[in-house]
C-alpha cells in the first residue's frame, strides 16, 4: 500500500520525504516519471505531496505519484534553453532576498521574479538584507527601493541577518506560512535562515572581493521548520531569472501598476511601446511608473516576441 509524504529535500538525484508519522524517507523517481503536460528538468519539487511505494531491499522508496498541486513556481533552467525548473510547489509566499550592496541585486532580476510570482498567482514580497553594510549616503537609495515596491503593493522588509535588525517583523510575517526563499548568490539567504531557525547552522560563504559576487553555498533545495510555526524553503542562489510561459499580450498583466494604467489606453491590444493614446507611456512620462519597472517590462516583452519563451502549463 502506498503512503503519502511531503518532499522536504531535493538533491537532484534523490529526494527526502517526510511521512505522516514524522519520519524521513529517502526516495527516488522511477524511470522516466514525468508530470503530464509540464516539461521541466525536475518532475518533483520540494513542497510536493507524493505517494511512495513500499521500500526496496536497500530501504529506498519509489515516488509513484505527485498529488495535485495548489500552485508551483518555475524559472528557465540555466543550462537548458528549452526547459524549465520547478523551484517549489504548494507555497503560500515567494520571498526574494535582495541586497543593495555586496552584491547589488539588479531591479531587472527583482522584477522578473515578481512578475513570475504574479503569473503563477503566488504572493511575493521583498527582503532587503545586509542593511548593516550600507553607508550613510545609501539611506536615500534604501528608501527609494522601499517606496518603489511598496507603492506597487508589495511587502518590503529591511533586515540585517547579522545584527538582527528587522528580523522580528519578518519572523512574524512568516509564521504559519510555507515560504520559498530565493535570490542571487551572496545576498545572505543562508545567514538569514540561520537567524530565523536557531541551531540550524547552514554553511555560509564569503563575497568575492574582486567581483563583489557570492559563491553557491546551498547546492540543493530543502524545507526547514520555523520555530514559530510554518516552513521555509531554501534554494540555491541564482544569477539570472529566465521567465517561462509568458505570452506577449499578457506580460503587462504581471506588472500591477502597468496593468492598472493599461485600462486607459486607446487601443485594447496596446503593447505600451509606441501606440498613440497609450496611457502607460503617459504615466511613464509623468513618473507615475518607474523607468526601471518599465525597462523590465520591455526586457520580458522582447524575450517573448523573440520566441524564447516556450509554453508550459500553468496550474489550474
Amino acid at each position: 500500500m502506498n503512503k503519502k509524504a511531503l518532499i522536504i529535500r531535493n538533491t537532484g538525484s534523490s529526494y527526502t520525504a517526510r511521512t505522516a508519522d514524522g519520519s524521513e524517507a529517502r526516495c527516488v523517481v522511477k524511470g522516466n516519471f514525468r508530470i503530464k503536460g509540464i516539461r521541466t528538468t525536475n518532475p518533483v519539487a520540494v513542497g510536493d505531496e507524493v505517494e511512495l511505494s513500499e521500500p526496496g531491499p536497500n530501504g529506498i522508496f519509489f515516488i509513484t505519484k505527485v498529488l495535485p498541486r495548489c500552485n508551483y513556481i518555475i524559472r528557465r533552467a540555466s543550462n537548458l534553453s528549452k526547459a524549465a525548473h520547478i523551484i517549489a510547489a504548494n507555497i503560500d509566499c515567494a520571498l526574494l532576498v535582495a541586497t543593495l550592496a555586496h552584491p547589488a541585486t539588479s531591479t531587472t532580476f527583482i522584477d522578473r521574479f515578481l512578475a513570475t510570482a504574479e503569473a503563477y498567482g503566488i504572493k511575493a514580497c521583498l527582503v532587503i538584507n545586509k542593511t548593516d553594510l550600507l553607508e550613510d549616503e545609501d539611506a536615500e537609495l534604501l528608501q527609494a527601493f522601499e517606496y518603489l515596491y511598496r507603492i506597487i503593493g508589495y511587502d518590503v522588509f529591511t533586515v540585517s541577518a547579522v545584527t538582527g535588525q528587522g528580523l522580528d517583523a519578518l519572523a512574524s510575517f512568516l509564521k504559519d506560512k510555507t515560504t520559498l526563499l530565493s535570490g542571487n548568490s551572496g545576498v545572505g539567504k543562508s545567514t538569514l535562515i540561520n537567524a530565523l531557525v536557531p541551531g540550524l547552522d547552514l554553511r555560509t560563504g564569503e563575497i568575492s572581493a574582486a567581483h563583489d559576487t557570492g559563491m553557491h553555498t546551498t547546492t540543493f533545495s530543502e524545507m526547514f521548520d520555523l520555530p514559530g510555526g510554518g516552513e521555509i524553503i531554501d534554494t540555491p542562489g541564482v544569477r539570472g531569472f529566465g521567465v517561462v510561459e509568458f505570452e506577449a499580450d499578457e506580460v503587462d498583466h504581471y506588472f500591477p501598476e502597468i496593468f492598472a494604467e493599461s485600462h486607459n489606453c486607446r487601443f485594447g491590444n496596446c503593447s505600451h511601446t509606441h501606440e498613440p493614446g497609450c496611457a502607460v507611456l503617459k504615466a511613464l512620462d509623468e513618473h507615475r511608473i518607474a523607468a526601471s519597472r518599465y525597462n523590465s517590462y520591455l526586457s520580458i516583452l522582447e524575450e517573448t516576441n523573440e520566441g524564447k519563451t516556450d509554453k508550459y502549463r500553468k496550474p489550474e
